[in-house]
């Protein structure tokens, strides 16, 4: 996805949407909802708070719910974008001639009342603890400077690490990611952070 810097970029790269994302954006727009940019995508909030995003794709443009879980949907107009997405819910057009302007509205209305109840789903936090797998196990006890590195992570990036050498199938293949990994956690890097920074 190319990086764009202002909604009117976002649309224009997305030109063959552009009528239709400028229509569902004219009506986000009427509401209070402030329109920025975040992921390089129009994201429309209120107090600080995602509300709805506009998304345009090769052959569809939608509208997400980032807590659309709550929206009655009475004219079963959503969708769940993927089973791992809890509270987002996309409505999803082809065309022009799918957009119901008075639907739209009333959805994007009903999520900014929802989100001024504080209707949200919290993210579910994984458990504390995390499970060494016990390749990794055994080089922390062997090497205390990488023990130590290692403790100095966060439980997050401990979590990354652990699970990266505990999905890999075979034995040679856990000992390979090992070796990979030790100059990182040396380093204090976690084995996601050049995704997260982008």
């Amino acid at each position: 996805m190319k990086k764009v810097s202002s909604v009117e970029e976002y649309i224009e790269v997305n030109s063959h949407f552009g009528e239709e994302l400028t229509l569902l954006r004219d009506i986000i727009n009427s509401t209070e909802l402030i329109e920025n940019l975040k992921w390089s995508a129009p994201v429309y909030s209120l107090d600080g708070k995602n509300v709805v995003g506009l998304g345009a794709f090769k052959n569809h443009f939608g509208i997400w719910f980032f807590n659309g879980v709550f929206l009655k949907d009475e004219q079963n107009l959503l969708e769940q974008a993927q089973e791992k997405t809890k509270g987002l819910r996309q409505m999803r057009f082809n065309s022009m001639a799918e957009i119901d302007k008075n639907a739209v509205l009333s959805y994007v209305k009903e999520a900014i009342e929802n989100q001024k109840l504080g209707k949200e789903l919290k993210p579910e936090r994984k458990g504390k603890k995390v499970s060494i797998p016990k390749e990794l196990n055994t080089a922390l006890k062997e090497n205390s400077v990488f023990h130590d590195a290692f403790k100095l992570l966060t439980p997050g990036k401990q979590r990354e690490y652990a699970e990266y050498i505990e999905t890999a199938k075979r034995e040679d293949t856990k000992l390979s990611r090992l070796e990979k990994i030790k100059p990182m956690i040396l380093k204090g890097i976690g084995l996601n952070d050049k995704y997260k920074n982008c």
